[in-house]
């Protein structure tokens, strides 16, 4: 058995939230070791990237809403195939002035593509989207036989 001597327990250095925002950007010094992404410290070690989606339904429709900020609309390709939607695109990185470099960069950039199986039919021809400051909203009408129906009890 051996004796260790009894030490003070001194303050504590950091607040919470300053070791979680540690812990990341060690993770994130990690990640970008140049054995894990090719021997390139600027390759990303996923390419693409995949933008948050919501999808909701009520009686008569879905709505799905996709996270799209800095994307011009003819960027995004939306289609509709057998209960299948796929919404797709890229967004493209802004040029720097010559001799700047990146000292850390958080937005992703390049191809992207999301898909979502519809649980029931939908309208196909009555689909609407619109996208507004960064946010694409897409309506898709369900199909008439797949609404719900109030049925009436009659009393004989």
């Amino acid at each position: 058995m051996s004796l260790i001597r009894y030490q003070t327990p001194g303050p504590v250095r950091w607040s919470s939230l300053n070791r979680w925002a540690n812990l990341r950007d060690d993770l994130d010094s990690l990640l970008e070791l140049p054995f894990l992404n090719g021997g390139s410290p600027q390759a990303p070690l996923f390419p693409g990237w995949t933008p948050a989606l919501d999808l909701y339904q009520n009686n008569d429709n879905f709505v799905a809403i996709v996270e799209l900020p800095g994307m011009r609309k003819e960027d995004i390709e939306i289609s509709l195939h057998d209960g299948t939607l796929t919404i797709g695109g890229e967004r493209k990185s802004e040029t720097r002035k010559e001799g700047d470099s990146a000292t850390r960069t958080e937005r992703f950039t390049g191809k992207f593509r999301r898909t979502v199986t519809l649980p029931t039919r939908v309208e196909a021809n009555k689909v609407n989207a619109i996208y507004k400051d960064g946010i694409l909203t897409v309506t898709l009408p369900k199909a008439e036989e797949a609404k719900p129906k109030q049925i009436q009890v009659n009393v004989s």
